[in-house]
């Protein structure tokens, strides 16, 4: 693997490690919103959702070209989906609630804001490495240009 492909690799884990962020934040701003869309005429809760990331896989043909010392195409992290947690609502009740049914339960979204900042947290940590490992492999190059002066 050429040091210059673990800026690509390094950018790939980056981009990722964003969408993560925004996705927590979007799941955070609408922990409490009751009424974020209507299927069938009615007002359905917020649905928790999730990032799925999966490695760029490489074809037979770069790994062959790699294990033979060739150039190869750098891997890092691909977004694979944006799906939504199938957990059931979480019933509440406060029958002075506008959405309370006849029962006076409210179902509120299936968003846990703890489970939500241990995500924060990681995406957050991820997204700090990453970064060291960009400016670790700058400092290298620049210090191997440095030694043909």
């Amino acid at each position: 693997m050429s040091i210059s492909n673990s800026f690509s690799i390094s950018s790939s884990a980056l981009t990722a490690q964003r969408l993560r962020m925004d996705i927590v934040s979007s799941n955070i701003a609408n922990a409490q919103t009751t009424r974020a869309k209507v299927v069938n005429g009615e007002a359905v809760p917020y649905r928790r959702k999730m990032v799925v990331m999966a490695p760029n896989t490489q074809s037979f043909g770069d790994t062959l070209s790699s294990a033979l010392g060739n150039a190869s195409k750098a891997q890092g992290v691909k977004i694979t989906q944006i799906k939504e947690d199938s957990a059931p609502f979480k019933p509440v009740y406060n029958p002075t609630h506008p959405d309370a049914d006849s029962e006076g339960y409210v179902y509120m979204p299936n968003v846990d804001v703890l489970k939500e900042m241990v995500d924060m947290i990681s995406a957050t940590r991820s997204y700090e490495a990453n970064v060291t490992v960009l400016n670790a492999s700058k400092a290298m190059i620049t210090k191997a240009l440095q030694i043909g002066k």
